[in-house]
């Protein structure tokens, strides 16, 4: 095992704040049972906000980003994980409080590993990631919650980035006529090739004025923006319908009524993928290699270097990156 390797790091001090990839040992990595030879990584929304000084992600400096990862174990004081396993750590504290994927190696806690999948390759896995995890968990709640392709339409908001883009995907494949909502017209084709039906824009699905109730479009939706458009997709959703709600691009007030609620009967699902269980966890990974998984991630994802990862930082959260970014660790 080389002792010395290479990582992402960000630093912040009172007069600077920098983002470079620099050299690391082993002894720089945190306590854990697992030390895994990074092969890939992902991008994320929450990895972009780490990036910068006033992100709020990143609570001690210098730091190590990078909330997901899939690589090789080398070294395990857990029992249920041996030399040579290939694993997929995404969410807890990874990247946030625990030096991240953004690294040739890295050492975390045995409950966070999951082993890869059969049918599943560590750089699919990272095509997948957080945002995949959740795309996969909101369409688990939806099934739970009773909501079937007879039922009706879908609805994605969002639909270019990470969890949309999977979203579009993985209810498709599973039969459900899916609308998508975007803001960019030139992704239109993109988001015909996953799967969708029917796409909308961002104002079709949030007007200026929205309606405490409002005409019954949605059997159920899948919303990673939250803010107003949970509130007029709430409005819109069918009796007995379901929204799976994961995030807030749109801001974190929801300014609806409870008549979606007493009058339909809609169930708003929160769907949290950082500490989700790990029988759950293992469940939905094993789903996403079968019947969740697109027939084509290439349609998804593109692939970037560590030293590439800067600039795709940045981009993620001016809103230049659709689907999946992978970050090869090993190029």
């Amino acid at each position: 095992m080389s002792k010395e390797f290479k990582a992402l790091v960000v630093n912040k001090t009172d007069e600077d704040f920098s983002v470079n990839v620099e050299s690391l040992s082993l002894n720089d990595l945190p306590e854990g049972d697992v030390t895994i030879r990074v092969h890939y990584s992902s991008v994320n929304y929450k990895d972009g906000l780490a990036s910068i000084p006033n992100g709020k992600i990143v609570q001690s400096y210098p730091f190590v980003p990078g909330i997901d990862l899939a690589g090789t174990v080398v070294s395990s004081d857990d029992d249920r994980y041996q030399e040579g396993d290939e694993v997929v750590v995404t969410s807890y504290e990874l990247g946030v409080s625990h030096y991240g994927g953004y690294s040739e190696y890295a050492r975390v806690p045995g409950d966070w590993v999951v082993p890869l999948p059969d049918n599943m390759t560590l750089k699919e896995a990272m095509a997948f990631g957080t945002a995949g995890f959740t795309a996969a968990l909101s369409v688990h709640r939806l099934e739970e919650s009773g909501v079937r392709p007879e039922d009706g339409t879908i609805l994605v908001t969002g639909a270019t980035g990470g969890v949309g883009s999977m979203a579009v995907s993985m209810l498709a494949k599973r039969g459900y006529h899916v609308t998508a909502s975007t803001g960019k017209e030139s992704e239109h084709e993109y988001l015909k090739t996953l799967g969708a039906e029917e796409i909308i824009s961002r104002e079709e699905v949030t007007p200026e004025k929205i309606r405490p109730i409002g005409k019954q479009k949605w059997a159920g939706a899948v919303d990673p923006v939250g803010g107003k458009t949970l509130a007029s997709v709430l409005s819109n959703t069918k009796y007995g319908g379901a929204v799976a709600v994961s995030g807030l691009t749109a801001g974190v007030e929801v300014p609806t009524t409870v008549f979606p609620f007493i009058l339909r009967g809609v169930n708003l699902l929160g769907i949290d993928s950082v500490y989700c269980p790990k029988d759950l966890r293992e469940k939905l990974w094993t789903r996403m290699a079968t019947d969740l998984k697109p027939d084509d991630l290439g349609e998804i994802e593109k692939e970037v270097s560590l030293q590439e990862l800067p600039d795709t930082l940045s981009d993620i959260l001016q809103g230049k990156v659709r689907g999946r970014t992978v970050v090869n660790i090993l190029s």
